[in-house]
């Protein structure tokens, strides 16, 4: 079956802060190599989504030098990763390096920085209203971490009425584990799992937004 969409590809915190040697989780001591390795696929997402002339969104995740907006001023019940590296080390302070989008992925005039202090693109920003300006129906899923503020944004932009597609190969988790949960609980509840390649050799230009995607060979549709 094909459907007629009119999509925007998001990319979520590619940041220094998770996924540059020197920055927060390296220094941290998380592997961020799996969080690397996602680079050359959203590279080349990027590059097609430009051509195509597809909205792009980066999410842009901050924290406040401040500490206003730290998770344990809000929550008195936290996992133990979470407090153990709000104390240790704050990650991606406003008007930091570590902010910052990796240098492999630096954003143009004509693309759209979502800053955020949760999980969430959606939560307490203006992606909703940005994305119900331009006419988007589907979103296009990439960046980190898949099975939490990918899979986070995901939910709410499904439970919001948008059609979501989670791009695999531009998604990476520090738990394989928590990966390959995510994938399925997207595949069987949510939307479409695809590759890059995948996405893009199902997905044709029919007007100036307009894009029809070919979707009979994925499971569940």
């Amino acid at each position: 079956m094909k459907y007629k969409i009119k999509p925007a590809l998001t990319i979520i915190d590619m940041q220094n802060g998770f996924a540059a040697r020197g920055g927060s989780f390296d220094k941290l001591g998380y592997d961020i190599n799996k969080y690397r390795s996602t680079v050359p696929a959203i590279k080349k997402i990027y590059q097609r989504t430009k051509e195509l002339n597809i909205p792009v969104f980066f999410s842009q995740a901050l924290r406040e030098k401040s500490g206003i907006d730290m998770l344990d001023k809000s929550h008195k019940i936290l996992p133990l990763k979470r407090r153990e590296r709000i104390r240790k080390l704050p990650i991606c302070v406003r008007g930091t390096w570590d902010s910052e989008l990796i240098s492999d992925l630096k954003s143009q005039e004509d693309d759209h920085i979502v800053q955020k202090r949760r999980d969430s693109i959606f939560q307490d920003t203006e992606f909703e209203l940005w994305l119900r300006a331009l006419g988007i129906d589907t979103i296009m899923f990439s960046g980190i971490d898949t099975s939490i503020c990918v899979e986070s944004s995901l939910r709410d932009a499904f439970n919001r009425g948008w059609d979501v597609i989670l791009i695999s190969d531009a998604t990476a988790s520090l738990s394989d584990e928590a990966y390959k949960t995510t994938l399925t609980e997207v595949m069987e509840n949510f939307g479409l799992v695809m590759d890059s390649d995948e996405l893009f050799n199902n997905l044709k230009k029919i007007g100036n937004k307009l894009f029809s995607l070919d979707v009979n060979q994925f499971k569940g549709i």
